[in-house]
């Protein structure tokens, strides 16, 4: 059930010219992990933009049904056949790293 997982916001710093193949490999990503039980049925949200002029950046908030579930998916050759090419189409820029990983939690004020 939605709200008793961990709520993940991932970035990615899609390099110059890899944003179709990027988005390719997103739009599999989430069916691939509810395929395999690992998220909860909180669907996944999708966001894309400029960072401040130095690139394309995506965010993909989603939610891990467990801290067990976001480990094991390290281990399944499905996962990995879309995370080992996304690798490979995202570049550090200054400080700031390829991917950022945040778990959070929702805040209700």
């Amino acid at each position: 059930m939605a709200g008793e997982g961990i709520v993940v916001v991932c970035t990615f710093r899609v390099k110059e010219g890899a944003d179709a193949q990027f988005e390719e490999l997103l739009q599999r990503h989430w069916p691939t992990l509810s395929q395999l039980g690992l998220v909860t049925d909180r669907p996944t949200q999708l966001f894309k933009g400029d960072e401040k002029g130095s690139g394309l950046v995506y965010i993909e908030v989603f939610e891990w049904l467990s801290e067990d579930a976001s480990r094991r998916a390290h281990e399944l050759p499905e996962v990995m056949a879309i995370w080992e090419p996304m690798g490979g189409l995202v570049e550090m820029r200054g400080t700031k790293p390829p991917m950022d990983f945040i778990h959070v939690t929702d805040l209700s004020l």
